[in-house]
């Protein structure tokens, strides 16, 4: 069986030998069951808000692959030398020990929606009374040609965080003045709109920082332009002058292939070598949701905008990257704002609790120097075709350094803030 955390769950005996090979886990004292596959930013956050809201009234278990959580966002950071690799990294031993939350440390491999049971790597089963689904996003690796997931260890993608964050990091940290990175940048829709960008100034401030005169960053991008381009361009023109070359689709005309053993990116333009390629292929939801049967021809999974609730299935709910949220991008603090909506409808279905209107925002913080911080963002509500922003902000052009670095301190509090609202303070 997988590892339970804070308590272990009697299996369910006898009904045949099809229930000994695969054993439930018990229900909680009668209480109505919440289960929640994926413990990122949108899966931690609504098992605790689901326990925390609802006084020990629903019975929460989170299922998770990982005995920890290391954050995509500001993963950047670490790659740029801001932050260690442990301060991005986050146990789920407080939503055990503080609110009572059961801790599966175990793969999901289907769902089973009639008998609403979630059937685990091992044979075991969890069921539920209300699921979320929160897997976060599988990448399509033959979405370039000739990458693959074995190519990934020799041009990683890191837009997993953990171990490929630490292999691009010591890939980066191992380059020498003049050689090269090329960056293959992720069509849409994808996970953090910004990042890839950040990366890229993370990168340069890496060669910057070494001295590096001669080395180049070249960004293969499949898209005709990408968010916050015209703040990451005036700071890659200001900090890093001739680094970072940017080939949009009109200008390289394609993606042809990539070459793991020889380090190169064919394009229709030309063929750009580099001694470091860091490759970001198409996305799609976690595989837990299409096996579930929650995803549509896009690969992701729709919901009813007014509570994360599946088209699929009223008693299944998807957040995070995983789901169609309309104008709001997929993003940490954006799986963080909806795992509170589907929380408060869940407490409402099984406790008949108030469930308010939902409201949804997200901000996405940048940073392209040291204390030179950027930000977008926006709030959202939803309507009867999709969750549409109400109200957006962006950080502007030629703002001065104080205003630079203040948002860059407010995103510092900001992560914090939410990994404390995640894992439980």
């Amino acid at each position: 069986m997988p590892n339970l955390t804070r308590r272990s769950f009697g299996l369910l005996a006898g009904a045949g030998v099809a229930s000994l090979a695969m054993p439930f886990y018990a229900r909680a004292q009668g209480k109505p069951r919440a289960v929640v596959i994926g413990g990122g930013a949108g899966g931690a956050t609504a098992a605790r808000y689901i326990a925390k809201d609802s006084g020990g009234d629903i019975d929460v278990t989170l299922i998770e692959a990982n005995p920890t959580y290391t954050t995509c966002f500001f993963s950047n950071l670490y790659l740029g030398g801001y932050r260690t690799f442990e301060s991005i990294t986050h146990s789920y031993d407080k939503l055990a020990s503080n609110y009572g939350i059961t801790v599966i440390n175990g793969m999901a491999m289907m769902v089973d929606r009639d008998a609403k049971v979630v059937v685990m790597a091992d044979g075991s089963k969890v069921p539920y009374d209300r699921l979320i689904v929160s897997p976060g996003i599988d990448l399509i690796y033959d979405s370039v040609p000739g990458y693959s997931a074995e190519a990934a260890e020799i041009m990683p993608h890191s837009w997993k965080a953990g171990a490929q964050t630490q292999l691009l990091k010591a890939k980066l940290d191992a380059l020498e003045n003049g050689q090269n990175v090329v960056m293959v940048a992720p069509p849409n829709p994808y996970r953090c709109p910004p990042g890839p960008y950040e990366r890229v100034s993370m990168f340069a401030h890496v060669f910057k920082e070494k001295g590096f005169t001669d080395s180049k960053i070249i960004i293969i991008d499949p898209k005709e332009k990408f968010s916050k381009q015209a703040l990451f361009q005036e700071g890659w023109a200001k900090y890093y002058p001739g680094m970072v070359e940017w080939y949009g689709p009109d200008v390289h005309g394609g993606l042809v292939k990539v070459d793991p053993a020889t380090g190169e990116v064919e394009t229709d333009l030309d063929t750009f070598k580099g001694d470091l390629v860091n490759v970001i292929p198409a996305q799609k939801a976690g595989m837990i949701a299409e096996k579930a049967g929650l995803t549509n021809e896009t690969g992701f999974c729709p919901i009813d905008p007014a509570s994360m609730r599946s088209k699929a299935d009223d008693t299944v709910f998807v957040i995070g990257d995983a789901c169609i949220a309309g104008d709001m991008p997929k993003s940490g603090f954006s799986a963080n704002s909806q795992a509170k909506v589907a929380a408060m409808a869940i407490r409402g279905d099984l406790t008949g609790s108030r469930v308010f209107p939902a409201k949804y925002s997200n901000t996405c913080w940048s940073l392209i120097e040291t204390n030179d911080g950027v930000k977008v963002g926006a709030q959202y509500a939803p309507t009867e075709e999709k969750i549409a922003s109400t109200s957006t902000f962006i950080s502007q052009t030629g703002e001065d350094a104080a205003l630079r670095q203040q948002t860059y301190e407010e995103s510092v509090g900001w992560y914090n803030g939410i990994t404390a609202d995640i894992f439980g303070s």
